[in-house]
């Protein structure tokens, strides 16, 4: 009996390192999807390198109380699976919620970003960010504008000094 107890509580502890140490985190509802969309939806996420598993929700419970994360009592119920990003925080929520927009079937609960609760609406406002690659060239754009700007207007000085000289 007590090898079960000793199984179950380290089961808590790993869950629990991973909602500490993951930076973001989502649970999932995902009721009602058939075997071949849970495949893919399991490769997706694979090849982002995001774990996916399913956890009884009193082990998740008792590990999110471990790890100090309140809030997500509310949305154990029923079969949850859990996807844990390691690298990109913004890849579970991406590939969670473009999967939910086409099987409805797919639902998002709640998230945990960087060791703190997050909302349905905050799992789904992280998704709607743009890659870390597309937020570098936003920022390159924004500090190129100003050089670019200043040479037209160095070319079109030139260029009337040219035909004032003429």
């Amino acid at each position: 009996m007590s090898s079960i107890i000793e199984k179950k509580q380290a089961l808590v502890g790993e869950i629990a390192d991973k909602l500490k140490n993951s930076p973001s985190t989502v649970i999932v509802d995902y009721r009602g999807l058939s075997v071949a969309q849970v495949t893919e939806l399991r490769k997706q996420l694979r090849d982002a390198g995001v774990e996916f598993k399913v956890y009884k929700n009193t082990m998740t419970r008792r590990a999110a109380e471990q790890a100090g994360i309140t809030g997500l009592e509310e949305f154990l119920t029923g079969p949850n699976a859990i996807a844990f990003g390691s690298e990109d925080v913004v890849a579970p929520a991406k590939i969670l919620n473009e999967f939910a927009k086409k099987n409805e079937a797919l639902e998002i609960k709640a998230g945990v970003l960087e060791g703190n609760f997050v909302s349905v609406e905050e799992v789904k406002a992280l998704a709607e960010l743009p890659s870390r690659e597309g937020l570098l060239s936003m920022v390159l754009s924004v500090l190129q504008a100003p050089i670019r700007n200043f040479a037209l207007a160095a070319k079109a000085v030139a260029d009337q000094k040219e035909e004032q000289g003429a």
